[in-house]
């Protein structure tokens, strides 16, 4: 089956994980997509998986607590699918579309209903990245940009690389781990291409834990990697999932032997819907801390916070960032930098 059809062939609604699972799940104001495989794998682990808990519905989901838009997504929207939060780089939105819908998405609210902010006008968004030409890095995320066609991606890439001050290309994604298959050749034709057309060109693949690296993932991996293209890493800190130090030494030794750079572990957004995920900064720091002297430098991601309001991000280690009284403090009460 190619990964199209695997696509298409995903479970879709309340009753689709019903009839697969053999259970009951809440109705929630957020869409159903697993790819049934990858739902065989979730079905295999059972319901107090990490698995079960990131990707299946929960009850807590209708809470009303948390953030719409917790890192500020439409504050730095410029339309035409771009968020130009940093001087230098610019995400880039081209699809809603998702390999999975992870229960705990940052920008879960914003993809549920298609926000504005997704619109496609590529002239107009090639304009702006011609006229704002500090801009060097353009971020594909999403959705998920890995979800477009090798046609799709191809012409995309192309044209960015026809802007002159475009030095430097980086993929979001979470498909070589939900939908592996789809690390095809075509696919390792345009990231080998891309390394010509850029001076770098990266891939962060997004991972929480080490249940999610089955053998079909890891042959995906090594297939990216010896292709010689810059693999890279980011993880959500997630109550219930990978919120001990033992769970997250194991992933980021595993990534570092399959070639891919631990990079950002993020601290957990208060996003709306997702607030059953959340844990403090200080459970998060106590839960990092160990790390420094079980894993070296270079194999230990950089644990972040995204501020609220979409002043960026912040290293979630410096006490600094923990002091809760006195000029550290932005309006919504989260700490600013230095």
């Amino acid at each position: 089956m190619s990964w199209q059809e695997e696509f298409v062939d995903a479970l879709k609604s309340t009753e689709d994980l019903k009839s697969f699972f053999g259970s009951d799940f809440p109705n929630t104001n957020y869409p159903i997509f697993i790819p049934k495989k990858f739902a065989k794998k979730i079905k295999d682990f059972g319901p107090d998986s990490p698995l079960w808990l990131q990707f299946l519905p929960h009850e807590n989901e209708n809470q009303v607590n948390g953030r719409f838009d917790p890192i500020g997504d439409k504050t730095h929207a410029k339309g035409h699918q771009l968020i130009h939060r940093y001087d230098n780089r610019a995400l880039f939105m081209p699809t809603t579309v998702c390999p999975v819908l992870c229960r705990y998405c940052f920008r879960k609210n914003e993809l549920a209903q298609k926000d504005e902010m997704f619109s496609q006008n590529f002239r107009e968004a090639k304009n702006y990245l011609v006229t704002n030409p500090d801009i060097n890095e353009i971020i594909f995320t999403g959705g998920d940009p890995l979800i477009l066609s090798n046609e799709k991606l191809a012409g995309l890439l192309q044209d960015f690389s026809e802007i002159e001050s475009i030095k430097y290309i980086r993929f979001h994604s979470r498909t070589p781990i939900i939908l592996p298959s789809r690390i095809d050749e075509g696919f390792i034709e345009i990231m080998t291409s891309a390394k010509h057309l850029f001076k770098r060109s990266m891939l962060m693949i997004h991972v929480n834990h080490l249940a999610e690296i089955d053998d079909e993932v890891q042959a995906a991996i090594k297939k990216l990697a010896g292709a010689g293209i810059e693999l890279y890493s980011q993880t959500v800190l997630l109550k219930g999932i990978n919120d001990q130090s033992e769970i997250l030494e194991a992933l980021f030794t595993k990534l570092n032997d399959l070639k891919v750079i631990p990079y950002y572990l993020h601290h957990p957004d208060e996003t709306l819907g997702a607030m059953h995920f959340t844990l403090s900064l200080e459970e998060g720091r106590r839960i990092v801390h160990p790390l420094s002297s079980r894993l070296s430098g270079w194999a230990t991601p950089k644990y972040v916070i995204d501020v609220p309001g979409g002043e960026g991000k912040i290293s979630a280690i410096n006490p600094e960032t923990f002091s809760f009284s006195g000029s550290l403090l932005n309006r919504h009460g989260w700490p600013i930098k230095p």
